[in-house]
């Protein structure tokens, strides 16, 4: 810590309002301090560093899912060796330093391994995926073209391909087949979309599902038993959690993002609902130390493809300063 910072360090560490701002115990404290970050940027190193300190750092351990490490360690199993459930059982129980100890042990390295992958692949199912700030074009076996927007996941069984499952976000162009009609489907956590050929987006974040339908007709099954076909330009939403539908005329322009083309691009959004692409896009969630920032509107584009650039063209953009700070982007007026 450099000798003129020592002053302020000491004086925050010994100030019960700082600590108060710190633990967010006292709205009054966080407000006053909120206001005095505001004012004093170039101090908000030393500000967040006396922060860590009264919290205590503390280190977020990466953890897989138990369950999803079973499935994975499972398919892998059957895929190698096509053992029975029972003589699975068996290799996984004994690692020890033998033959099947060590075999074992190597199998539960590819089953992690394979976890990391973008494309996890057995005799039965394919799937596709993406890390944080990663997008993916890729061409289903029937012809369908799909781009996965970052932390993204399609998965689809082999003797199914145009049977679809989604977590996250993508773009769809279903390729038609008109000589069987077959329809192509895509599921949510929410819905199942039904399709003969069509463009379409999906959105399956923020614990709900978006469909926005560009051209064609397609057919939305709600998890409620309810079922509604869409026009072009409309967007619905739905949750199953809270059984809620939302449908809205949309200008596909400019109203939704166009991540796909490697830009942000909006029609009188608010700054609070645009960082949440970024969250969803590069992982990043967003602290606003000024309220009123939130609710500052864009209208353009915004280029998505380099973090640094899309914030620089945000602050431009809005007026505003944003400052990573660990994994958290902190907003406030300038």
């Amino acid at each position: 810590m450099k000798e003129d910072l020592k002053p302020l360090l000491d004086n925050l560490l010994n100030d019960s309002s700082f600590r108060n701002w710190a633990t967010k115990s006292n709205k009054n404290d966080m407000a006053f301090w909120n206001s005095w970050i505001n004012k004093n940027p170039r101090d908000i190193e030393t500000i967040y560093a006396v922060k860590d300190i009264i919290l205590g750092i503390s280190f977020k351990k990466k953890t897989i899912e138990e369950e999803r490490v079973n499935e994975k360690l499972g398919m892998v199993l059957k895929h190698i060796n096509g053992k029975t459930g029972a003589e699975n059982q068996i290799v996984k129980k004994n690692i020890g330093w033998s033959v099947k100890g060590i075999a074992a042990i190597a199998v539960i390295g590819l089953a992690f391994l394979v976890l990391t992958l973008g494309v996890f692949n057995t005799s039965d199912v394919m799937v596709h995926k993406t890390a944080f700030g990663e997008t993916m074009s890729l061409t289903l076996p029937d012809g369908t073209s799909v781009v996965l927007n970052g932390n993204s996941e399609i998965r689809y069984d082999k003797d199914t391909p145009r049977d679809v499952v989604l977590k996250g976000e993508a773009y769809f162009k279903v390729k038609p087949k008109h000589t069987t009609d077959a329809k192509f489907w895509v599921n949510t956590q929410d819905l199942r979309v039904e399709v003969y050929g069509t463009q379409f987006h999906v959105n399956t974040r923020d614990e709900k599902t978006k469909v926005l339908l560009d051209e064609g007709s397609i057919k939305l099954l709600l998890n409620n038993g309810a079922s509604k076909k869409m026009e072009p330009g409309e967007l619905v939403s739905y949750s199953d959690g809270n059984d809620t539908v939302l449908h809205e005329k949309v200008d596909t322009t400019l109203k939704y993002a166009l991540w796909r083309e490697g830009t942000f691009t909006f029609n009188n959004i608010n700054l609070k609902e645009m960082m949440k692409y970024i969250e969803h896009t590069y992982g990043l969630p967003s602290e606003f130390l000024d309220k009123s920032a939130e609710t500052k509107i864009l209208t353009g584009g915004i280029p998505s493809g380099n973090l640094e650039i899309c914030l620089m063209a945000v602050q431009k953009a809005t007026g505003t300063r944003i400052v990573q700070k660990d994994n958290t982007l902190l907003i406030f007026n300038k």
